[in-house]
């Protein structure tokens, strides 16, 4: 997580931009939890700002839809709906198919050694496993970072955890280990084209999404 002391010698055009940025990774991160309500003068003694750039940085943290605001009550972090939908999965795919398109030319030996490793811790585990979910995270932003794009990472980040940590799906371990094997097959040619089209392909092809 970003420190306060090294975020100030960070290149932010303001320190509201700051704010901004460790507010938003609080939240992705789970630090700062669903419905947490949020104190300026607090946040403004841990970033070590005055409380002017913290109500700026949740203004503008709730047009992204990440707080909300009430009159009384003042900010807090927003509630994820039950359940995510398939316009999330719709963009997670367009997304994760543009990120593993970008990785293919760039990702490391390393890295594909790293991906086939966590698939096969995932490949296993029971289907009961709790593990499982963390090692999934994994290979999916180690992917990610390897498009060696910010802007990509952090969109990734908000969807994930719009869809709490990453969608559930019905379809066995196993399974989900074969599509991870055509992922990391068209990384390690560099095949841009086919590592898009086997991720978009993982993303979408599940049966149905969990919904308590």
């Amino acid at each position: 997580m970003t420190n306060p002391d090294i975020a100030h010698g960070l290149n932010y055009v303001s320190k509201t931009d700051m704010v901004v940025a460790l507010i938003r990774e609080l939240i992705i991160t789970g630090e700062l939890p669903e419905g947490k309500q949020l104190r300026q003068r607090d946040l403004a003694a841990r970033f070590q700002v005055s409380q002017t750039p913290v109500r700026e940085a949740m203004r503008r943290l709730e047009s992204e839809g990440l707080l909300i605001g009430d009159a009384h009550r003042g900010f807090s972090v927003v509630e994820a709906e039950v359940g995510p939908t398939e316009e999330n999965f719709q963009i997670r795919a367009v997304l994760e198919a543009l990120g593993a398109s970008m990785a293919a030319p760039k990702i490391t030996t390393e890295a594909i050694a790293g991906l086939e490793r966590l698939n096969g811790e995932m490949r296993a585990l029971s289907e009961e496993d709790p593990r499982y979910a963390e090692l999934n995270r994994e290979f999916h932003f180690t992917i990610y970072e390897h498009a060696h794009s910010p802007l990509l990472l952090s969109l990734m980040r908000l969807l994930w955890h719009s869809l709490r940590g990453g969608p559930k799906v019905t379809r066995t371990h196993a399974e989900s280990a074969r599509q991870h094997d055509q992922i990391i097959d068209a990384l390690r040619s560099a095949d841009a084209e086919a590592a898009s089209k086997a991720t978009f392909d993982h993303i979408m092809n599940v049966g149905h999404l969990d919904r308590p």
